[in-house]
């Protein structure tokens, strides 16, 4: 399966944030760019939540996203918000654990979770999504150290495999830790 991005334009206002953008996406890869450059745009057209001036999107079929907002539920635990969409809550224990959850933490209403966990919850809502043929992932290292940034790259490469995925991220280091291809975004060139 692939994902097959044509001709994608988009304005907002009379600011061009992506001009005749085209890609294939086969597997996984990551975004990167200048803030601004459209990286954030195209993920919203490709979930559908953003509707493109001109061009086409093919392909990306049942899709599950990490946004830049965590987007929990703030009165269910961790692992309540990642078997919302369905799924084994033993396997969503088992991933929270395998990325630093505490015991005690996993008891805890997302509300009272730090940064770095409510977004590892978010991260592992999409990959452990039942059915979920494409993952879209921005942003999904936001307030991890290093060590977590490692931990939560590996888990992506491991619970991502097989399926079409695309990782906005500014971080570097975070990208190599992935291993994937790198596909380098510039802004609309305004004149």
């Amino acid at each position: 399966m692939s994902i097959e991005i044509r001709g994608l334009c988009k304005q907002f206002g009379p600011k061009a944030v992506l001009q005749n953008f085209t890609l294939t996406v086969r597997g996984p890869l990551v975004l990167m760019g200048p803030s601004g450059c459209g990286k954030t745009t195209l993920l919203r057209i490709l979930m559908g939540l953003e509707t493109p001036d001109a061009g086409s999107v093919a392909g990306a079929g049942r899709i599950a996203a990490v946004f830049q907002e965590n987007r929990l539920c703030p009165q269910l635990t961790a692992a309540d918000n990642i078997t919302l969409p369905g799924g084994s809550r033993a396997a969503a224990v088992r991933e929270l654990r395998a990325l630093g959850f505490a015991e005690a933490e996993l008891a805890l209403p997302a509300a009272r979770l730090s940064g770095g966990q409510m977004r590892r919850a978010a991260l592992l809502r999409a990959l452990l999504c039942p059915g979920a043929q494409t993952l879209l992932l921005d942003e999904p290292f936001t307030g991890m150290d290093a060590g977590l940034t490692a931990q939560a790259a590996a888990a992506i490469v491991r619970l991502a495999a097989g399926r079409d995925t695309v990782l906005v991220t500014h971080d570097a280091e975070a990208a190599a830790c992935l291993g994937w291809p790198v596909v380098r975004m510039q802004p609309v060139s305004s004149g």
